[in-house]
């Protein structure tokens, strides 16, 4: 199993994250591959997709998927526009939610632009596959397409209401067509009501790359925010999205007695809690702004004595974060939000759990760090965790592909 891919992806032009990490590893581990990228790539991962002997297409191939993609730009644009019309909470909730479901259309109409460029470009490919899927509408992408594939669907940001739900019933013979890669059985559950038709596989979504720190990036990354080497440093890293749950950072870090520095990066971020963390006593606050380059965010991590991870209970989704500690090799602070994840780090030395939404644990839990750093996850962390390497993920996403054109389970 060494043929090319066709690997998708419709965020490759939005730098930084883990999404754009393993589109580049799988695609080196299959040099060759054709890169699909609907609104074009990001210039830091060009040059490794070019190296790895790529085909990249950034926009379309053909008439057919021109016409889709200019459809699907188009209805992106009435659902900028409803959301910016419908902002306010004046509104009905229905009319609030009316642009979101336009958006799940447009996001299927690029995925049937990416699809059909596809299965021109490259017919023979060993697998096809969406690296970032729309939640809704996968039979439609699908026919649309006129192309079997593979789509790993991360989480589910927007619910189908019933326009969408009724489009999705139309479509729906084109679900066999489809295997739904769920990064956790989480997600797997939380899908299996909405979609219980849907062929569908769990599997870990990041690849290790094994480019763990080096010593000398330990030493730039403290360097590099001038944080003297023997002073305990924690990351948080990561906008600051809903599920993200910096209220109880912030209660944990004014529970602090001893000091520390935290390094903040990531986007969005809130000014005027960063402005609160940097008048406590003791906390030195380090930011970066914006979404970072692969070379800033690894001397992030590698100026931390931990990464700290904290949700909203119930959250199950694979984080990203917590598979780039383990990758990297840092140690985590992290909240018990997701029990699978939490059986996986138990007994581990190098991840402290703590109870979400306790800022108390939190504030014992930084203060461990403070006293003794905890030691660094070995080179069997992301293997823990269910990382595959890229060479094994490519082999995975191989296998599950064939088995559709098989027809076995």
């Amino acid at each position: 199993m060494t043929g090319p891919l066709v690997l998708i992806e419709p965020y490759a032009n939005r730098l930084g994250g883990h999404h754009q990490r393993t589109l580049v590893a799988l695609a080196q581990a299959r040099p060759g591959s054709l890169v699909i990228a609907p609104h074009g790539i990001a210039a830091e991962s060009v040059r490794a997709l070019r190296e790895a002997g790529c085909r990249l297409v950034t926009g379309s191939a053909g008439r057919a998927a021109g016409g889709l993609l200019a459809a699907a730009r188009l209805t992106a644009a009435l659902s900028a526009a409803g959301q910016r019309l419908f902002r306010s909470h004046r509104w009905p909730r229905r009319l609030r939610r009316l642009p979101h479901q336009v958006t799940l259309l447009a996001r299927c109409l690029t995925e049937g632009a990416a699809l059909r460029a596809a299965r021109r470009l490259e017919p023979g490919a060993d697998a096809v596959v969406i690296l970032t899927a729309s939640e809704a509408l996968h039979g439609a992408a699908a026919l649309l397409g006129g192309q079997p594939h593979l789509r790993f669907v991360h989480e589910a940001v927007t619910t189908e209401d019933a326009a969408v739900r009724l489009l999705g019933r139309l479509a729906r013979r084109g679900e066999g067509r489809v295997i739904a890669v769920y990064p956790t059985q989480a997600v797997a559950d939380q899908f299996a009501a909405a979609c219980p038709e849907l062929p569908a596989v769990v599997g870990s979504f990041a690849v290790d790359d094994g480019h763990r720190l080096s010593v000398a990036e330990r030493e730039g990354g403290r360097a590099a925010f001038g944080i003297p080497a023997a002073e305990p440093v924690v990351c948080l890293v990561g906008g600051w999205w809903p599920y993200k749950d910096i209220d109880t950072v912030d209660a944990a870090l004014a529970r602090l007695k001893e000091p520390v520095h935290l390094v903040v990066t990531g986007s969005p971020l809130d000014e005027a809690v960063l402005k609160r963390w940097r008048d406590l006593p003791g906390l030195r606050v380090h930011t970066a702004p914006g979404p970072l380059s692969e070379v800033v965010l690894r001397l992030v991590y590698a100026a931390a004595d931990a990464a700290l991870v904290t949700r909203r209970p119930g959250i199950g989704k694979e984080s990203g974060l917590v598979m780039d500690a383990a990758r990297l090799g840092v140690p985590l602070i992290v909240s018990d939000h997701d029990p699978a994840l939490t059986a996986r780090l138990h007994g581990q030395p190098w991840a402290l759990t703590f109870a979400a939404g306790d800022p108390d644990a939190l504030a014992d839990a930084l203060h461990t760090v403070i006293h003794q750093p905890p030691p660094l996850p070995g080179s069997d962390a992301p293997g823990l965790l269910g990382m595959r390497s890229a060479a094994g993920q490519a082999d995975f996403l191989t296998r599950t592909f064939a088995c559709m054109r098989t027809k076995e389970p």
